[in-house]
């Protein structure tokens, strides 16, 4: 079989002719051992000498390399820590941003409880109205008082205008109370009776109410407030909340 002899392009042989050339020079620059002890034994150097030069020299640059082999692992050692402390950072703000949404979604609830009662417990305005008419019919003041309240709290849209509202209810179902108070045919009606089971029981589950939806703020509340919790819960929009008062501690007794 006969040996085909590669064929080089005319358009690439320049450019290998040049890289030879320069191979060629390279390797005319460096020296081997032996010459290099040869030139040392011309110039009156011992053979040991450069024996132990070309040795040590060799070794520096062995250690220069193995540095670089070092630093090059020891960049790709920070690159992957530095990409896990990523992910956990990632991970740790996901996890804060769902603790954090959930503890506010529990407080939404908690107050949409006590919305429930307060709505329950201006309901029964207009059978106070009723009864007033009906017991105490120049009692004009107080039943117009009445109307205004609950309409006040119905028109009412944010959590700050029911509260607002709910001091005018209060205040005129505290008026009711007086007139009861004063007029022992009104405390006699059975009407009255089972109004007055009403109200107290609304007033009961209303303070169970304010008291987990207290629960739930506070608990919101340590949770955005706390290091490092804080940082994530200022930078999302995370506000502190505020507890929902009593307006009266009175709760009314059953009369019959």
């Amino acid at each position: 079989m006969i040996n085909q002899e590669i064929r080089i392009p005319s358009d690439i042989a320049p450019e290998v002719l040049e890289l030879a050339s320069r191979y060629y020079a390279e390797q005319e620059k460096s020296y081997s051992d032996s010459e290099l002890v040869e030139a040392a034994t011309e110039a009156g150097i011992p053979a040991r000498f450069i024996e132990q030069a070309i040795k040590d020299i060799r070794a520096q640059h062995q250690h220069k390399i193995e540095q670089h082999r070092q630093a090059i692992k020891h960049r790709q050692m920070l690159l992957k820590i530095s990409a896990v402390l990523l992910v956990a950072i990632a991970l740790w703000n996901v996890w804060t941003y769902n603790s954090l949404s959930g503890a506010a979604l529990k407080t939404e609830a908690a107050w949409a409880q006590v919305e429930n009662q307060l709505q329950r417990r201006t309901d029964l305005i207009p059978n106070l109205v009723s009864v007033t008419q009906t017991y105490a019919q120049h009692e004009k003041e107080l039943i117009s008082l009445l109307v205004q309240s609950r309409e006040a709290y119905l028109q009412a849209v944010t959590s700050s205008e029911k509260a607002t509202a709910m001091v005018q209810v209060n205040q005129a179902i505290g008026r009711f109370r007086n007139l009861v108070s004063t007029n022992p045919q009104l405390q006699s009606s059975q009407l009255f009776v089972n109004l007055q089971y009403e109200l107290a029981g609304t007033e009961n589950r209303l303070a169970v109410e304010r008291m987990r939806y207290n629960r739930s703020v506070q608990n919101y509340n340590q949770k955005i407030q706390g290091f490092p919790n804080s940082l994530i819960a200022k930078a999302l929009g995370f506000e502190k909340q505020s507890f929902f008062r009593a307006t009266t501690s009175h709760v009314p007794q059953i009369t019959k």
